[in-house]
């Protein structure tokens, strides 16, 4: 699975002011699912407790970024760490420095790491997950390493409050979740697939801006789930909630297991 979290301002949320930030969370299946499946969950903060309860059935891997919550979670749920967040923060750091200084620079040498872990995984792209599983350990493993290795030894030299301080950091504290998808060749190196199923909501508040309850705000994830979810599936969105609305109504009064007979994988041709 991949998660991931994104604000939202509620304005009457019960014993909350107007201004206070709330959260919407999106769950979705990885890149080897038959049938993919978005959710989005709204919650009034970005507590550990949520991701928690969300998750209580759930046994395996979740892709996510470097927030702290994630990592609390039970035993049973490994969490997989974002390449792409540790790559962002060395190019943030390599922006602060003026160009002549940036191409010999410990943030360059960081960066290029770190690209080139993408490149290898690039290459393995057309494999089956055992092949890949066999070749990340050949290719990206003493690469690996050798990073973990340099990280520390600049990490002695680099000022800890600095942009790329930071970004070392980041990259040692991250590392035991940044090295998990070693573990099974279907993982990915990046959460980047939750961040653009995220992205048409953040897209959506930059327009609407806010929900005007707590109920709306949830009605609002139902929607963007069975949206993103048809869209993932290659259905056309507007003719997948037409038929799911003139047919649910009546299905739901007579069979308890009505909702199955609405998933995208069911939709008629």
């Amino acid at each position: 699975m991949h998660g991931d979290e994104t604000t939202l301002q509620v304005l009457k949320e019960p014993g909350r002011t107007s201004t206070s930030k709330s959260y919407m969370w999106l769950y979705r299946t990885s890149g080897c699912a038959e049938y993919p499946i978005v959710l989005y969950e709204y919650r009034p903060s970005r507590k550990a407790e949520h991701a928690q309860a969300f998750l209580k059935d759930f046994s395996g891997w979740l892709h996510a970024d470097g927030y702290q919550g994630y990592h609390k979670l039970p035993e049973n749920i490994r969490v997989v760490g974002c390449w792409a967040h540790a790559r962002r923060k060395f190019d943030e750091a390599l922006q602060t420095l003026p160009k002549e200084k940036r191409q010999d620079s410990l943030a360059a040498t960081g960066e290029c790491y770190c690209t080139r872990l993408f490149q290898l995984e690039q290459s393995l792209m057309d494999l089956t997950p055992e092949e890949r599983y066999t070749k990340r350990l050949e290719l990206e493993k003493p690469v690996l390493d050798a990073l973990l290795a340099w990280a520390n030894e600049a990490s002695a030299k680099t000022a800890p409050k600095s942009a790329l301080g930071k970004a070392l950091h980041y990259l040692r504290e991250q590392w035991p979740y940044l090295v998990r998808y070693l573990e099974d060749g279907r993982l990915e190196r990046s959460n980047n697939r939750a961040e653009r199923s995220i992205k048409p909501f953040v897209m959506g508040r930059k327009n609407w801006l806010f929900s005007n309850t707590p109920a709306g705000a949830q009605s609002s994830a139902v929607i963007y789930s069975l949206i993103e979810t048809a869209k993932e599936n290659g259905l056309d969105p507007y003719r997948y909630l037409v038929w799911l609305l003139n047919n649910a109504p009546g299905l739901s009064q007579t069979d308890e297991a009505w909702a199955e007979s609405f998933l995208p994988v069911n939709a008629p041709q």
